[in-house]
């Protein structure tokens, strides 16, 4: 296993049943062993398209996706475009978090912002101090690297598998795992 930092994906144990992160993988954009940890579901999409909520960009049906159950009112939005988008942090190999929104939306409104490498994710998914350490103990997470093409994946329903793939081995087999192995 991998130690949590940026750009660490947490790939949820076949098993967990918090239904908030079931079959889900968690981007890493912060780990600070003193403040705790930030980080964005990459692999579940938002009922909502990013015009429905943002008022003033009408007719651009962007998807957006649900970056974890923690602040549902805030817009967060991950990216492999830094020539274009100033000010963003880099979490992993061309791997970018954040930047001026101002030109995500003006870049957006002139067609010129390349939808295949920019996510956009409402809420977040954070953890307290000693949390996330606590629930890899547990084994509730395995870790792995994060890549461009599991962060950009266009079919979330790939990212959870191929992130196990990802890891190799053993873990290949966890994809077949049912939800509940008391049903089989």
């Amino acid at each position: 296993m991998i130690d949590p930092a940026s750009g660490i994906l947490l790939i949820s144990d076949p098993f967990l049943r918090d239904p908030n992160f079931m079959r889900t993988v968690v981007l890493l954009c912060e780990h600070n062993d003193a403040t705790g940890t930030f980080g964005l579901v990459i692999n579940r999409t938002f009922e909502q398209t990013l015009d429905q909520l943002i008022t003033d960009i009408d007719g651009f049906d962007v998807p957006v996706y649900y970056g974890g159950p923690v602040q549902m009112d805030t817009l967060h939005f991950l990216h492999q475009l830094p020539n274009e988008i100033p000010g963003g942090q880099e979490i992993g190999k061309d791997i970018f978090w954040g930047g001026d929104f101002d030109i995500v939306l003006t870049l957006l409104r002139q067609g010129l912002l390349d939808l295949d490498k920019i996510r956009f994710y409402l809420g977040y998914s954070g953890w307290s101090n000693g949390q996330l350490d606590s629930e890899l103990k547990e084994k509730s997470w395995l870790t792995v690297e994060a890549s461009n093409q599991l962060v950009f994946e266009k079919d979330t329903d790939l990212i959870w598998k191929n992130s196990l793939k990802a890891m190799g081995g053993q873990y290949t087999q966890l994809i077949n795992y049912p939800i509940d192995p008391q049903l089989n």
